[in-house]
């Protein structure tokens, strides 16, 4: 079975009527975890109610907490959440809160030998402990281990800096239309989307370039193939997290080397599925798994 870990934030969804746990990287270890890997999430909490809750949910969920550490001095992450009426959502994120403070100190030496895969964003960057942390995690891994940009630019968090940096120590990118509009300008690709795709994956060296579509499906590029995929039809009811679980099917598929049409098809339709099931973390079927 392949270990994997999503390092950065861990945080609250604030919805209208009800809070579900959340953060794009725990929900990527949440998804990974119910394909058939080993999932790791990494990230700090406060000492108060939903921290507790949080690592008590996770546990249930049998995902590893033991590189969860709790701080006294800031509260637990949350995010309020609003949804339009085709199912997207927005965020707006406090400053301040616990995931910002997540210290090296929370590796354990044997950690990175463990890993087959590490997923990481830019939000979690947004501070210094947490930023100095994660580029920490990514340098003390084996040369084999996958190490997955999904960029989900949020806000105002994030800079040139962070996106160039990130991009520089990972093997794989994940992005959506809005985010290549964004790394297009910063970094002057031009061309047909394809064309786009192939600059930055060629001027960073990496394995493998994701571009997610909603309900239009998601390119995948590498050096060799580029696997287009229309997308699942599904009656949305919000897309948090689908993009998570998304770059969950494609990591856990890389890792089982299995063909790229194939691990699209089964990527595009886990996040239709989760679209239309409420919050980020939906019970996922038995047949979703990889082994």
């Amino acid at each position: 079975m392949y270990t994997v870990a999503g390092i950065g934030e861990l945080l609250w969804d604030v919805l209208p009527n009800e809070e579900k746990l959340g953060g794009a990287p725990i929900n990527f270890t949440y998804h990974a975890t119910a394909l058939g890997g080993t999932g790791i999430p990494i990230s700090c909490v406060g000492n108060d109610q939903r921290g507790r809750q949080a690592l008590d949910f996770l546990a249930g969920k049998h995902l590893e907490t033991d590189y969860i550490t709790t701080v006294d001095a800031f509260p637990t992450g949350t995010v309020t959440i609003t949804i339009d009426p085709s199912g997207v959502a927005t965020y707006q994120f406090p400053d301040d809160v616990a995931w910002d403070h997540l210290e090296a100190k929370a590796l354990h030496r044997s950690l990175p030998s463990r890993l087959h895969a590490v997923c990481f964003g830019t939000l979690a960057q947004r501070s210094e402990p947490t930023r100095s942390t994660i580029r920490t995690l990514l340098r003390q891994l084996p040369p084999e281990t996958k190490k997955i940009f999904d960029i989900n630019l949020r806000q105002q968090f994030y800079n040139r800096d962070i996106i160039t940096t990130s991009l520089a120590l990972c093997t794989i990118v994940k992005l959506n239309e809005d985010e290549l509009t964004v790394l297009s300008s910063l970094f002057g690709l031009s061309g047909t989307v394809q064309e786009q795709l192939r600059q930055l994956r060629g001027g960073f060296d990496l394995e493998l370039a994701i571009l997610t579509r909603g309900d239009r499906g998601s390119l995948l590029l590498t050096s060799g193939e580029c696997i287009e995929h229309p997308g699942i039809s599904s009656a949305i009811v919000d897309t948090i997290g689908a993009g998570d679980s998304f770059t969950a099917a494609v990591t856990i598929g890389l890792l089982y080397g299995l063909p790229l049409p194939e691990i699209s098809d089964k990527a595009n339709r886990l996040a239709a599925y989760v679209c239309a099931h409420a919050g980020a973390m939906p019970e996922i079927p038995a047949y979703f798994r990889y082994s």
